[in-house]
């Protein structure tokens, strides 16, 4: 008899819109703190991370898995050009997620890619806070007046009891500002000295595509923590090596920091070594590495962005979607096709 061919399901699409009605920032954070407490612990498929420069921008391919219940591998293809919406009307970084069964590779879902990248980078950067700002942070400075900026506001909102937030940013940050003051209940203000908002700040966060550093040991107080946002490829920079090498910092995957992170640029400097940093986020989240050790403690967390966040954001909104009937299904396959396999 000859041997059944078993057709794989269906690939499930997701649009922005589908993902935007599927999951809010708070499920977003809850599941990037299991992702890295998971990856802590063991329990994760190595990440890889694979940049690529290209005309007038740079591609960015991230991979990783998670493992619980059932394993999810992704692969995230993202363009960063950061000069799409001036010129063509199109967002800066755009792109797909492929989300796969990580115990048999087949594919499952396909993911419009930027409002998933949007929700797991501010998700972090809410963990981080949580784990290493004071707790009475009350004053938040943002560089940078774009998505990214929206989305870390509103998501250290979520954990710390902030009252203020100070945009600094080069170009007009006025929309933004207002924006902000009427979904947030804080005071929000555009700024133009860095130094003197970033003094008065407990919290500083840079999300920009800066490729040279701009925030300094100069204007940073005594207890502040930053979250280094914007450097996920090796020539972007936006802190003082000098400022790392003096404060306790924190990675979100040390190696993958090292190759393009801030600390890759502390490296080069000759003043940290990948040993120099107190431990990744997920070893914070577990207790293998220490939190906050003293209010005057200025710490830094070095994000460069993983597919472990990916992973975990993609399944949360995958499994969601599949319960509520949400997206629309694609058949890729034929049993012929299936035969063909080499």
């Amino acid at each position: 008899m000859p041997m059944s061919t078993v057709v794989p399901g269906p690939v499930l699409l997701l649009d922005r819109e589908t993902v935007s009605g599927l999951l809010c920032l708070d499920d977003c954070i809850a599941a990037v703190e299991c992702a890295f407490a998971a990856h802590a612990r063991g329990t994760r498929l190595t990440p890889g991370l694979l940049h690529l420069d290209a005309n007038g921008g740079e591609f960015h391919i991230k991979a990783g898995a998670i493992q619980g219940k059932r394993t999810y591998f992704v692969c995230k293809v993202n363009g960063g050009f950061f000069q799409n919406r001036a010129r063509l009307g199109l967002p800066n970084i755009i792109g797909l997620i492929l989300l796969c069964d990580g115990a048999t590779g087949v594919p499952l879902a396909v993911l419009e890619s930027g409002l998933v990248t949007q929700l797991r980078t501010g998700a972090a950067t809410a963990v981080a806070a949580r784990y290493l700002a004071r707790r009475n942070s009350e004053t938040v400075t943002i560089c940078g007046a774009g998505n990214q900026a929206e989305i870390q506001l509103r998501a250290l909102a979520r954990v710390l009891p902030l009252k203020r937030a100070l945009i600094w940013a080069r170009g007009n940050s006025a929309p933004f500002v207002e924006q902000m003051s009427q979904t947030l209940e804080m005071e929000v203000y555009s700024v133009v000295g860095l130094t003197r908002a970033a003094r008065e700040s407990d919290v500083v966060v840079t999300c920009t595509p800066a490729k040279h550093w701009f925030l300094g040991r100069e204007h940073i107080g005594p207890g502040t923590f930053i979250a280094a946002i914007g450097a996920d490829s090796p020539e972007k920079q936006e802190l003082e090596p000098e400022l790392l090498a003096r404060s306790s910092v924190v990675c979100d995957l040390v190696e993958q920091c090292a190759q393009v992170g801030e600390l890759h640029h502390a490296i080069t400097a000759g003043l940290m070594t990948q040993r120099d940093i107190r431990g990744e986020l997920g070893a914070v989240i577990v207790g293998k590495a220490s939190t906050r050790t003293r209010d005057d403690e200025v710490i830094i967390y070095d994000s460069t962005g993983t597919a472990l966040q990916d992973a975990a954001v993609c399944a949360a909104v995958y499994e969601r979607a599949k319960l509520t009937r949400r997206g629309s299904s694609f058949a890729f396959w034929t049993e012929g096709l299936i035969a063909c396999d080499r």
